[in-house]
C-alpha cells in the first residue's frame, strides 16, 4: 500500500498531478480542495495517498492531509459512492461544511453537488452522521497561480469541472459566471468560485 508520496511537483493539471519521486513519476488524482493547496510546479510536495485497485487499473488518489483522506475513505464505504463521486464531494464543499451538512441533515445543500441525488444525500446523512467529528475537520485553503492566456485559463477550469462530472455547457457557464466575481488570471480561483456558486444555488 502506498500511503504517502514526497517529491517534486512536476505537473499540475486539475484534477490530476504528477509527482517525481527520485526519477519515478506518479500520476495522482486529487480533490480540488487539495489542488488549491499545492505549491507551484517544480517545488517539493508531500501528499497522503489512497491506492485504488480495480480489475483493469491501479490508481493513486492524493490528499493534502490525513483528515481529508480519512473522510474520503469513509465516503467510499457508503453504498453507491465510488472514488470519483467522493472526490467530487470533497471538491465541491469543504470538509467542515460537509460535516455540518451531515450533522444538520441538510439534504438541499448536498444535492447541489454534481451527481448527488436526494437518495444519495439521505444515505450519506444516515451512514455518516455518527462517524464524522465536525470539530476535527479542517477547512481547505487556496493557492494562487497561473500565467497562461485568458482562453487557456478558462479552458483549464472548464476541463477540470468536466472531470468532476459537470456537462461541458454547464462547466462553461459556471466558469464565465465565476470570472465575473474573481480574478480570471487564476484558473484555480475560477474553479473554486464556480464550485462555491454551484453549491449556493
Amino acid at each position: 500500500m502506498i500511503g504517502r508520496l514526497t517529491g517534486i511537483l512536476a505537473l499540475k493539471r486539475a484534477p490530476q498531478v504528477l509527482i517525481d519521486c527520485n526519477g519515478v513519476g506518479y500520476e495522482v488524482d486529487v480533490s480540488m480542495s487539495t489542488y488549491y493547496q499545492l505549491p507551484p510546479e517544480g517545488e517539493r510536495v508531500a501528499l497522503w495517498t489512497h491506492l485504488q485497485i480495480k480489475d483493469d487499473a491501479h490508481s493513486l488518489i492524493g490528499f493534502h492531509g490525513e483528515q481529508e483522506r480519512a473522510l474520503f475513505r469513509q465516503l467510499i464505504r457508503v453504498n453507491g459512492v465510488g472514488p470519483k463521486m467522493a472526490l467530487t464531494l470533497l471538491s465541491g464543499i469543504s470538509e467542515t461544511e460537509f460535516a455540518a451538512c451531515i450533522q444538520a441533515a441538510d439534504v438541499a445543500t448536498l444535492t447541489r453537488l454534481p451527481g448527488v441525488g436526494k437518495k444519495t444525500a439521505e444515505r450519506l446523512i444516515v451512514e455518516l452522521r455518527d462517524k464524522l467529528d465536525q470539530a476535527a475537520v479542517l477547512p481547505a485553503g487556496a493557492v494562487p497561480g497561473a500565467t497562461a492566456s485568458r482562453n487557456a485559463r478558462h479552458s483549464e477550469a472548464v476541463e477540470a469541472l468536466q472531470a468532476l462530472g459537470y456537462k461541458p455547457a454547464d462547466a462553461s457557464r459556471m466558469v464565465e459566471a465565476a470570472a465575473g466575481v474573481v480574478d480570471d488570471d487564476n484558473p484555480e480561483a475560477l474553479i473554486k468560485q464556480a464550485l462555491q456558486q454551484a453549491v449556493k444555488r
